[in-house]
């Protein structure tokens, strides 16, 4: 660079890049001076961002503008023609808002409430969507997936009470469940069977479900399971919502993978629940940077067209600037401040702006700052939905600006308690009826309650809502579940399952490495293979996966573009387009959405996977629990290995990473049936029983069952047993079955035990035969749960497994497991025989297993001492016999 630019240019990061031409660049940048000098830096910011966005046009490569003037991306004068009956849909759209009203508040005489101006705010948001976009799965198409705003159900309740998919009986049922019939509260597919797809009212995990709902949506067309080219995913998100940190975690995931099936729609009210968003800051401009910057297109509709005249009067773009320099908090007062506020306060100042609103008087000045959004505006919100779908490349977002509580009167409107208000008064209704231009007399609201309204069967407005649906290929929302289920699993005595069965002799296995070989083998099926889903965070080798890299290959919408490091390895890094296994990174909250996906495949798209992810489990329920729940409202079918698990078992790691809790959390989500196998022969048992009852057809169940589950696998490698006879397989499943009997005698003690402190429970037992001259029999508990739950569910004259199966016990039962005592204490009220429980309460530490086993008072020895105490007191041993084990093991 010549001395002359470089003295009008500071040295800067563009130095590192030639410059063909310094003399034209010092040009530019003189023109530039000129243009500041002579017209101010607001021109010189316009000249700039036409620069780039002609340079756009010529397909330049230039970076994103993450922050673009404060008005609509798209024009008035480029929106494209409206292509339906818009009087028609007005008159819809009125009586959705009435009825959306009508049912909240008619719900609060029972105490029960709802959200209504969410709703308000973003009825055409919704509707313009149902009318022109959402498409259905009715006619065999891929059809969208919508994740509606939970606070909004009442309006897609309403909607749907149009289209004769519910009933007045089932609108006055709204938060009455119990008895049947009643309409959950948000969307709750569990709750209502066919008619939700998508568990959206936990903040935050809509956002994150859409973005890797779009992308399995993308692993199922390019691994040939089906094609999804045509199916779009929506979200409905509100501004306040995107604090959440799952709300924006997975953006640039979206953009990485050039994820055009995918549209975010941000109500932008500019209020949360109990206030403004940002009251000193704009949230708009925020968002807008946050998406920019990730790499997606941003779409804004902020004005409806009442500003137009506004800003067509305002030559020097000053009311532009004035409003995106107005903190929300301040425009939330204006939208509910009269004219002469406004004029004061918005026109106001220096640069004097009253000439551009002169012209309106005081009631319209307001009604047009106060009111007029795009949101409330149909040609705006489908000119805003047509540029996010016709873009391609990857994700959109389009930020619409709204009132909260719009159409309910002054009341409700922008005020911040308005999420909280549940009903409205008949006086209301009335204001209402005449902004809505409603077919309701006066006599109507005379009554305690506002009465539902409906045009008729045969009127224009159901007919039409009829035709839209059924060119858009059927109602939505609308949960199908019609898929032809796999076939039964392999017999266990065949393969894949026979080689667990048999046991490995001498050679050391892990039960983490045991599952994975069982899962390799089951995705070699000519049929089912390709139905298996591996999912992992970053952490493919931790967990001996890695052999699945160059066979199964990891998947990738853009192949692999590069030569790995270890190509010239047997066991390299692969990714591939049609790759099977789906590498998430270093993210809980993005694999088990990415889980999720998998694991609702049978309902979403009528094609049955079998996702398994497999995780530290220290990192998996305590971190995603909420999402766990979720999923188990949309019925997900899969499973969830808890790798490395126990207190104890992680040899060094410590605090964070020592699991002895999961097990106990897993045990309070009714639709997850959780298993701690001790053996690989149990882990063959476990994964062919839920592969039958989750995708198989049996009688009772002829789509499968909606459970998915949980198995925590060790990473000790240890000799893997054969299976035992004698009806091990039913104990397996039901919870527990005896490993080691006494044989030919009745035994002095039951030892209980699950995971890997099965083998501290063996071990125990030869030290207590050895020792003590003491016989105990140990039981493999699979899972301490599934004992539990079927002993609550028995009826009177019914036995639970877990007492039958100590029927016969005459001597004390001592439980030990890896996981705190609260674990294996589920089943203690129906033990009849003496209990006592060993377990690793508190916090993990680093050192060795056996150093940390004695710490935690969980070993052999520790077995054998709490043994001997108990039968100490009842005369089976000399009452010094605990204290002298206690030398004898070193524990004094």
């Amino acid at each position: 660079m010549s001395p002359h630019t470089s003295s009008r240019i500071p040295p800067g990061q563009l130095d590192q890049l030639p410059d063909r031409d310094p003399e034209e660049t010092a040009e530019w940048a003189e023109s530039l001076d000129a243009v500041v000098r002579a017209a101010g830096p607001g021109r010189a910011r316009l000249l700039l961002a036409r620069l780039l966005e002609h340079g756009a046009h010529h397909g330049l490569d230039l970076p994103p503008v993450t922050r673009t003037p404060y008005v609509n991306t798209v024009p008035t004068a480029a929106e494209p023609a409206y292509p339906g009956d818009l009087a028609l849909e007005e008159r819809i759209t009125a009586y959705n808002r009435w009825n959306a009203a009508a049912m909240v508040t008619r719900a609060s005489r029972f105490g029960l409430g709802g959200h209504m101006a969410t709703y308000a705010s973003a009825a055409w948001l919704y509707e313009v969507g149902f009318e022109h976009f959402f498409r259905g799965r009715a006619d065999g198409g891929p059809g969208d997936q919508i994740y509606f705003q939970g606070h909004a159900s009442p309006g897609v309740y309403a909607r749907a009470f149009l289209e004769g998919r519910l009933t007045v009986d089932q609108l006055d049922r709204f938060r009455r469940e119990v008895g049947g019939g009643g309409l959950p509260s948000y969307p709750h597919p569990r709750s209502l069977g066919g008619f939700w797809e998508f568990p959206t009212v936990s903040m935050g995990l809509g956002p994150l479900a859409a973005v890797y709902q779009a992308r399995f949506n993308r692993y199922l067309h390019h691994r040939g399971i089906k094609d999804t080219s045509h199916s779009r995913v929506w979200a409905f998100l509100g501004d306040g919502e995107m604090d959440e940190p799952e709300a924006t975690a997975a953006l640039t995931l979206a953009a990485r993978e050039g994820l055009d099936n995918l549209v975010f729609v941000i109500n932008c009210n500019l209020q949360r629940l109990d206030g403004p968003v940002r009251g000193n800051g704009r949230v708009v401009q925020e968002l807008e940077s946050v998406f920019a910057g990730a790499g997606w297109h941003v779409v804004k509709a902020l004005w409806g067209r009442a500003w137009d005249d506004l800003f067509a009067r305002d030559h020097d773009g000053e009311l532009i600037r004035r409003l995106e320099h107005t903190p929300d908090g301040q425009f939330q007062t204006y939208s509910a401040a009269d004219g002469a506020y406004i004029r004061d306060n918005l026109l106001g100042g220096t640069p004097d702006l009253h000439h551009v609103a002169a012209h309106l008087a005081d009631p319209r000045l307001a009604e047009v700052v106060g009111f007029s959004r795009a949101g409330h505006e149909p040609r705006k919100v489908h000119a805003a939905y047509r540029a996010a779908v016709e873009h391609r490349g990857g994700p959109s977002v389009v930020l619409v600006q709204t009132v909260k509580g719009w159409t309910l009167g002054p009341g409700f409107e922008a005020r911040n308690a308005n999420h909280q208000m549940k009903k409205l008064r008949q006086d209301e209704f009335r204001v209402m009826r005449d902004r809505l231009d409603l077919p309701v007399s006066d006599a109507d609201l005379d009554g305690e309650l506002p009465p539902y309204l409906h045009p008729g069967p045969g009127s224009p407005e159901a007919r039409y809502l009829a035709d839209r649906r059924r060119a858009l290929g059927g109602p939505v929302p609308a949960r199908r579940t019609a898929f032809t289920p796999l076939p039964e699993p392999p017999a266990l005595t065949s393969a894949p399952f026979a080689a667990l069965l048999k046991g490995s002799g001498k050679q050391e296995i892990a039960t983490t490495m045991a599952f994975v070989r069982l899962a390799k083998d089951l995705m070699r099926d000519p049929v089912v293979g390709r139905r298996w889903v591996p999912i992992v965070p970053d952490e493919a080798r931790t967990f001996g996966m890695e052999s699945m890299f160059p066979t199964a290959g990891i998947y990738s919408p853009h192949g692999q573009t590069y030569d790995a490091v270890d190509r010239e390895l047997l066991l390299s890094y692969r990714e591939a387009v049609d790759g099977q296994i789906l590498n998430e990174g270093i993210t809980e909250a993005g694999a088990l959405a990415s889980f999720t996906a998998a694991a609702t495949a049978y309902a979403t798209h009528g094609e049955p996977m079998i996702p398994f992810y497999v995780f530290y489990s220290m990192f998996g329920w305590q971190r995603v629990a909420d999402q766990l729940w979720a999923l188990a409202d949309q019925m997900g079918r899969g499973f969830l290995i808890g790798a490395t698990a126990g207190r104890t078992t992680m040899t060094g790691e410590g605090l964070q990473h020592a699991d002895g809790h999961s097990q106990l959390i897993a045990s309070t989500n009714p639709a997850c049936v959780s298993y701690d196998p001790a053996f690989a022969y149990e882990i063959a048992v476990i994964v062919r029983e839920g592969l039958r009852r989750m995708l198989t057809a049996t009688p009772e169940h002829p789509t499968g069952e909606d459970v998915f589950y949980y198995l925590t696998v060790y990473n000790e490698p240890l000799p893997q047993p054969a299976m035992p006879g004698g009806g091990a397989v039913e104990g397996i499943l039901r919870g527990m079955h005896c490993c080691a009997p006494v044989a030919d005698a009745e035994a002095d003690a039951e030892l209980l035990a699950s995971g890997t402190a099965v083998r501290w429970a063996l071990e125990a037992r030869r030290l207590l035969a050895e020792d003590w001259d003491v016989r105990a029999q140990v039981w493999s508990v699979t899972s301490w749960t599934e004992l539990r739950r079927e002993a609550l569910a028995a009826g009177e004259d019914q036995v639970p497994h877990i007492t039958r199966a100590l029927a016969d016990a005459t001597g004390p039962v001592v439980a030990v497991s890896d996981w705190m005592r609260a674990v294996p204490d589920q089943i203690a009220p129906w033990v009849r025989q003496e209990w006592t429980s060993l377990g690793t309460d508190g916090f993990g530490l680093s050192d060795t297993r056996a150093a940390t086993r004695a710490h935690f008072a969980v070993d052999a020895p520790s077995i054998v001492i709490r043994t001997l105490r108990m039968l100490a007191r009842r005369g089976r041993v000399k009452p010094e016999a605990p204290e002298e084990a206690m030398r004898r093991y070193g524990r004094i």
